[in-house]
């Protein structure tokens, strides 16, 4: 089996727990607070490594303080860190958790959310079949480069051309169009939540949003939609998948979790209605734990699906 490309973060998350959000000039105490490792990036892959489906995590770890922690925690788990640059930061993101489950993140990016095609010289183009990237990534200064690089993967093996998948993240609004059409031209599978969707395409429904989308990319658009499930829409239009009732602990890296679900039963040979079946299911599992990594133990429940040859 050939690998996936997981391009994108891997930085420290500090977790607080609050009764509520703060106003200006709030003085709040919080009730708890949780440092683990986080980024979209390492949260894809976890899945992919659960699931012992091949893989490169292409995550740059920088220094200083967090850095340190990222370095210490990938090695702790094997994983081999892609590139240490030293000199410069790696980031962070502090995520605020409130009573219903809710997170809202104040991030600090540092190097882990940069890329430079110089350390893919020794992957061959030929041994990928898939790609991961974020939007956050995309919309920093380097995002051209990984939009440049995709386009090469695409071009250059000389089989089919990899499935990018395009985790487009809350900040789609703020991600140059031009950008946005060129990675559109590459035909990503496109995943984000409903909110995102509206905003960016302007529709005032999930369905009109999904199919104005599909327009733009001519591949499958996902929707999550919390506890109202998760939706594909392609060209036999769109389909819905309940979700899986949980107790909510926290949302953080539901969204990414869903997503490497997804590409880790696209490579098994799942259709995409088995594929959110499944990635239902290990969201489900993350947002009833704190952070978003969960443990193979909690992953042996909701095994990926099997596809007969």
């Amino acid at each position: 089996m050939k690998k996936t490309l997981v391009i994108g973060s891997t930085t420290l998350d500090v977790i607080i727990t609050v009764p509520s959000l703060p106003s200006r000039k709030d003085d709040v105490n919080i009730q708890s607070q949780t440092v683990v490792l986080g980024g979209c990036a390492y949260n894809v892959q976890t899945i992919l490594r659960l699931a012992e489906l091949p893989h490169v995590l292409c995550s740059p770890v920088g220094s200083g303080l967090y850095g340190d922690y990222v370095f210490k925690e990938l090695t702790a788990l094997n994983i081999r860190p892609f590139i240490r640059i030293e000199g410069e930061d790696n980031g962070c993101c502090y995520c605020y958790v409130e009573p219903d489950g809710e997170r809202t993140f104040i991030a600090y990016h540092g190097v882990e959310y940069t890329f430079d095609p110089r350390w893919m010289d020794g992957i061959a183009a030929d041994d990928i079949d898939s790609v991961y990237v974020c939007g956050l990534e995309i919309e920093e200064r380097t995002g051209n480069e990984i939009i440049a690089y995709l386009k090469a993967l695409s071009s250059n093996g000389s089989g089919p051309a990899p499935v990018i998948y395009f985790g487009v993240g809350p900040r789609i609004a703020s991600i140059e169009k031009k950008r946005m059409q060129e990675i559109f031209a590459l035909r990503p599978v496109v995943h984000l939540n409903k909110e995102e969707l509206l905003a960016y395409t302007g529709r005032d429904t999930l369905e009109d949003g999904a199919k104005g989308l599909f327009g733009e990319t001519g591949n499958t658009i996902i929707v999550t939609d919390g506890a109202d499930g998760s939706y594909y829409f392609d060209d036999t239009g769109l389909h819905h998948v309940p979700s899986v009732p949980v107790a909510v602990v926290d949302t953080i890296g539901a969204g990414d979790s869903h997503m490497g679900a997804i590409i880790a039963s696209r490579k098994l040979g799942a259709s995409f209605l088995e594929s959110l079946r499944f990635a239902n299911k290990v969201s489900a599992e993350v947002v009833a734990i704190k952070g978003a990594a969960i443990t193979p133990e909690i992953f042996r429940r909701v095994p990926p699906p099997t596809v007969e040859a």
